[in-house]
């Protein structure tokens, strides 16, 4: 306690002033990013950093129930509207073609105003959105026409979480402390995943489908009023506080965005994330549909809880052992390299064993290490691009697998061919990223000095 009391002394709250040309902060103790004679950006308190960070990783939970009810609820419509797994497949990839739409608007829009309050808009939209699609999708005149439509917009409206979250990151969190940052956040997707794999797999065969598209709305609902209510409206908190003021910077000083994209790192990121990004949403997608074929008798929990609960302290490991080495003083391209080795390239090792292995136990296992392996990847490529160009890290955060993973499972039968598909997209993602992947600025800012 005297420990932190000492902190938030030597960290008092923020005061702006804004002149003609720039925010100058005013403070005794906070640190302040520059960089350059135009624009500053604040690292967090310790207590608003805590805060924020709880109600951060909380609403990325809350966004994984929605974003997962379709993927549990998949089986049970399938049956009741009578889909074929090709059409299974529309509905689930429907999610990701919105989802890529929204990715480059929603950083850009969270570097210049603030990723915070962009989290707010998206957060309320998408539960609207989350709570309303069972009456959509029973109203409608062709229910799969509807949750094609629903789930498509779904994906729009959360398209722009993660590009705010890196940009909130980029901006808030010092380098050393970016990986395990990160992963703490990612902790909110895994207690999402064992939130609707548990209590939405009871809700789903209690009280049908609809109660878990109708839990979900609930709890973003309850998010969006409390952060609108205790945080950005309450007495020690305004928007000016958590404004990032690019107003008054000069258009030379602006990113020079076709620099950036002639850097080979920056394409071996964006490969190396769209490659991860494919077979990891398709494995979390058709995972209940693989294991109710494979193993129809099996416990809907179990593989829906286990793979998640083993992800949280591997998430949690990757990014404390990344930020451990870079300060012990590994390189940090090194670091980041190392870190989506193991999130591709062995995670791949156990996705193939998938194909060779017609035992339930051995299944949870190996989906199990696959997921738990995948969470390296907060402390690789999705940290990387605060390492490339933090000044503008949401828009460079940038999905036909999930669609054509159905496709393949009712032309051939097999889910053989699926997993195999998956560990050469990794494979060739992750020898793109070692073999061109940077972490020097390549965004043409000045290098941050703390003042």
């Amino acid at each position: 306690m005297a420990d932190e009391q000492e902190a938030d002394r030597l960290n008092p709250p923020v005061d702006f002033v804004k002149t003609p040309c720039r925010n100058v902060c005013y403070t005794s103790g906070l640190k302040i990013m520059q960089i350059n004679d135009k624009t500053t950006t604040t690292v967090w308190p310790r207590t608003l950093a805590r805060t924020w960070t709880l109600m951060l990783l909380l609403v990325t939970c809350f966004l994984y129930w929605s974003r997962m009810a379709m993927p549990i609820c998949a089986v049970t419509m399938a049956k009741e509207f009578g889909w074929s797994k090709t059409e299974t497949g529309m509905v689930l990839g429907a999610f990701f073609w919105g989802y890529c739409f929204t990715q480059v608007l929603g950083g850009h829009a969270s570097d210049r105003i603030g990723g915070e309050k962009v989290l707010l808009l998206s957060t309320s939209s998408w539960a609207v959105m989350t709570a309303i699609t069972p009456l959509l999708t029973n109203i409608g005149p062709r229910p799969l026409v509807t949750m094609i439509v629903t789930r498509f917009l779904l994906g729009v409206m959360q398209g722009v979480h993660y590009p705010s979250l890196v940009s909130v990151c980029a901006q808030r969190v010092t380098e050393g402390e970016r990986g395990f940052s990160m992963s703490c956040l990612a902790c909110g997707c895994y207690l999402g995943m064992m939130l609707v794999g548990g209590v939405g797999s009871l809700m789903l065969d209690w009280f049908g489908w609809e109660s878990v598209f109708y839990g979900a709305g609930l709890l973003a609902f309850c998010w969006t009023f409390c952060v609108w209510k205790f945080l950005l409206q309450g007495p020690d908190f305004s928007f000016d506080s958590l404004w990032i003021s690019n107003n008054c910077i000069p258009e030379s000083s602006r990113v020079n965005w076709l620099h950036l994209f002639r850097e080979p790192s920056v394409w071996a990121m964006i490969i190396s994330h769209l490659c991860f990004s494919s077979t990891y949403y398709t494995l979390i997608s058709w995972l209940p549909t693989y294991f109710k074929d494979m193993f129809p008798h099996a416990k809907d929990w179990v593989f829906n809880v286990i793979p998640w609960f083993v992800a949280l302290p591997t998430s949690l490991f990757g990014g404390s052992i990344s930020d451990h080495l870079i300060r012990q003083g590994c390189g940090t391209a090194t670091v980041r390299k190392l870190m989506q080795f193991c999130a591709m390239g062995a995670a791949s090792v156990f996705i193939f064993l998938l194909c060779k292995t017609n035992n339930f136990v051995q299944a949870v296992v190996c989906v199990s290490l696959a997921v738990g392996l995948s969470t390296f990847n907060n402390s690789g490529v999705s940290v990387n691009v605060h390492d490339l160009a933090p000044s503008c890290a949401g828009a460079l955060f940038g999905l036909l697998m999930v669609y054509m993973t159905g496709y393949i499972i009712e032309m051939t039968g097999s889910w053989d061919t699926v997993f195999s598909i998956m560990a050469l997209v990794n494979i060739i993602g992750v020898t793109i990223f070692i073999v061109l992947g940077e972490a020097k600025r390549v965004d043409q800012l000045d290098q941050p000095q703390i003042i």
